[in-house]
């Protein structure tokens, strides 16, 4: 089981001022958003438990003594502020230090407060060609919204929320339970209203007492040039939406690129393979290419060898940051030995096998272009 103290990095006897600054500190190193190890997110959302916990007074005590089981055990929420989702950095800074967060020493999060809304995930796929140059793309989304009928109140037009009368409307009951070392009272959430304190006994027949429903909602996404595969993009507050006025949460969209059967990227250069004859080798030649911007002449200079490259430079792809900027274009040369020669080439090339070796052509035919290009 974690340790809390050591996922902060902090001593035991750490300060709230200590147990801040170490949590803003580990918080910007693994936020998703900055840190994308497959790890990121959950010890992301370890960090936000470790803090909750540690800042509460009476959360930490009970900590300290019995570990995480005696703060379930003792009623407490274990899973953290970040179990629904989490926001950006500049957000989850201003939550927790800004007013909003668990430094006070309450006992419990208020479940009438304002929470945030859940994000949500959407993986899509595009062009290869596409994510090169951007797109515009429309996409459908299902989402929790408020409900228009009640404004989110969950009850019926014209009723209102009742006091619980399980818990009087504290949202909170005394629980004696008997245990080994003698009875053990605590304070839990109330069964009854989830700890609201309030109950509708006439529930919006729209969202069914829920507050929100799924919509199915279309957004423009615009792609921007340059994008790669696995590449995520944020919209902010696209998520479900929050409870009791909180704001929604953010749409994380995930970009999957079909690849090229043409060319291969290897960040913003693309590559292709352009297969040339000997005598084009040797002599240099002027060939047409297809590229990104459509076919262009390239020159193949006179002497290159199998294996090296001509780099057309500004044709590969858009610098993500800058868009102006573009990478390059490589095209990697091979030289094809033919298979098959006609008579007139095979004395071609037995003239010029006995101009380079000094000396008249003998065996094969085979064996003699063998003999040329070794």
């Amino acid at each position: 089981m974690s340790d809390y103290y050591e996922i902060l990095g902090i001593d035991r006897n750490a300060s709230k001022d200590e147990i801040k600054s170490a949590f803003r500190k580990m918080a910007r190193k693994w936020h998703p958003d900055v840190n994308k190890a497959p790890e990121a997110e959950a010890k992301f959302k370890e960090l936000g438990k470790a803090y909750e916990t540690l800042m509460d007074d009476e959360k930490r005590a009970t900590y300290d003594r019995f570990g995480e089981d005696g703060l379930r055990n003792a009623g407490f929420n274990t899973q953290g502020p970040f179990a629904g989702g989490f926001g950006d950095l500049d957000e989850v800074f201003n939550s927790f230090f800004g007013g909003f967060g668990f430094g006070g020493g309450s006992r419990r999060a208020d479940p009438n407060a304002p929470q945030r809304g859940d994000d949500l995930r959407l993986d899509i796929e595009i062009e290869f060609e596409e994510a090169v140059f951007g797109m515009t793309k429309e996409i459908k989304i299902d989402h929790l919204e408020t409900c228009s009928s009640c404004k989110g109140t969950g009850a019926k037009e014209g009723a209102k929320p009742e006091t619980c009368k399980t818990c009087g409307g504290t949202g909170s009951i005394q629980q004696t339970t008997r245990t080994v070392l003698g009875h053990f009272t605590q304070i839990v959430t109330c069964p009854h209203c989830h700890g609201k304190g309030t109950v509708i006994s006439n529930p919006c027949p729209d969202c069914h007492g829920e507050g929100r429903r799924t919509v199915e909602k279309k957004v423009e996404l615009k792609i921007p040039a340059g994008v790669d595969n696995g590449s995520r993009m944020r919209l902010s507050h696209e998520g479900d939406a929050g409870l009791n006025g909180g704001v929604a949460g953010d749409l994380y969209v995930v970009i999957h690129v079909k690849p090229s059967l043409y060319f291969k990227r290897d960040g913003v250069n693309v590559f292709t393979k352009l297969e040339i004859s000997p005598a084009q080798a040797v002599l240099g030649d002027t060939v047409t290419i297809k590229t990104l911007d459509g076919d262009r002449d390239v020159s193949i200079p006179a002497g290159i060898q199998h294996g090296e490259s001509v780099k057309i430079r500004g044709a590969g792809v858009p610098n993500l940051s800058k868009p102006s900027v573009r990478g390059e274009h490589v095209v990697v040369v091979s030289i094809k030995i033919p298979a098959h020669v006609s008579n007139d080439e095979k004395v071609l090339y037995e003239k010029l096998y006995e101009i380079q070796a000094g000396r008249k052509a003998k065996g094969s035919v085979k064996e003699r272009i063998k003999g040329v290009f070794k």
